[in-house]
């Protein structure tokens, strides 16, 4: 098996949004906003080359929205984006035989759907989608409050292309379940875990690597200043789920000695996490190349 780390590109969220309820003057320190109160923030995905196959977790915004949907979100001096990333690792879009979504927000499946002379396809044309039943029925009857984050134009092409597939899990376990976890059938050595907090059935892919377990941390885990647990974003629909489960995958985390792959951290790729007087806080931060 071999990992690579994909750069998606960055975009800009408001630090008070990003932070719920913790003060400007603490998460600042961390993760330092802009005039505009905006912060920096990663959208990067994980490559994973096995069993013949070519796996990419999440993929970013891409780029089919206006000029005015990219003026709330995107750091206007980078260019990195999903494409490009690939290809410097030597790869090509139509090289990837699966795509794997922990949710469908639009800057985590954006960039799964192009335009084609005004039409929406796959912008992957040998790959097959994978998400879980009920995240994507939540995804497209969105409630009022997520509707913004759930866009019908990076959707409903994914289903539309014909290559949609859910990952297999119960239900009840699924939305009952602190972190339910379910087998996978895409790949040998990987699992998906379930979480409610951020939105409802987000998956965080996990992967047995080089006798490490790597967690795809999503949005339970954005970046490494979000560590400490009230820490919760006020873009999670449910935060005292969000709550419950960081602190039980945290303390797991810590005891199995977990490696954090961090989708949101304009600096840091991975993280280890541990048990210190104030609680559990960062301990060692690295980049996956370095397993």
């Amino acid at each position: 098996m071999k990992l690579y780390s994909v750069n998606a590109g960055y975009l800009k969220l408001d630090g008070g949004a990003m932070f719920g309820v913790v003060p400007k003057s603490i998460w600042s320190k961390t993760n330092p906003a802009d005039e505009k109160n905006l912060c920096k923030l990663a959208m990067r995905s994980l490559l994973i080359e096995d069993e013949g196959k070519l796996i990419l977790i999440d993929t970013g915004m891409g780029d089919k929205q206006d000029a005015k949907f990219f003026s709330h979100y995107l750091v206007p001096e980078e260019d990195d984006t999903l494409e490009g990333s690939l290809a410097i690792l030597g790869f090509l879009k139509e090289d990837i035989t699966d795509i794997i979504f922990t949710h469908l927000h639009f800057d985590h499946c954006g960039g799964a759907i192009v335009k084609d002379n005004e039409k929406l396809v796959s912008a992957f044309p040998n790959a097959t989608f994978w998400s879980n039943k009920v995240h994507w029925d939540w995804a497209v009857n969105p409630n009022e409050r997520e509707k913004a984050s759930f866009l019908k134009e990076n959707i409903l092409p994914i289903e539309a292309s014909g290559t949609l597939k859910y990952v297999e899990v119960e239900t009840t376990e699924l939305t009952n379940n602190l972190l339910a976890t379910a087998p996978s059938t895409i790949l040998k050595d990987l699992s998906f875990r379930f979480a409610n907090g951020h939105t409802k059935a987000m998956m965080l892919p996990q992967l047995k690597y080089k006798d490490r377990t790597i967690v795809f941390a999503a949005d339970l885990l954005p970046t490494v200043g979000h560590i400490p647990l009230p820490y919760v974003m006020s873009y999670d629909m449910f935060p005292l789920t969000t709550l419950e489960e960081r602190k039980s995958f945290f303390k797991e985390a810590v005891d199995n000695e977990y490696v954090l792959f961090l989708q949101h951290d304009a600096v840091y790729e991975c993280c280890t996490l541990q048990e210190t007087e104030k609680g559990i806080r960062l301990k060692e931060t690295f980049q996956i190349g370095d397993l």
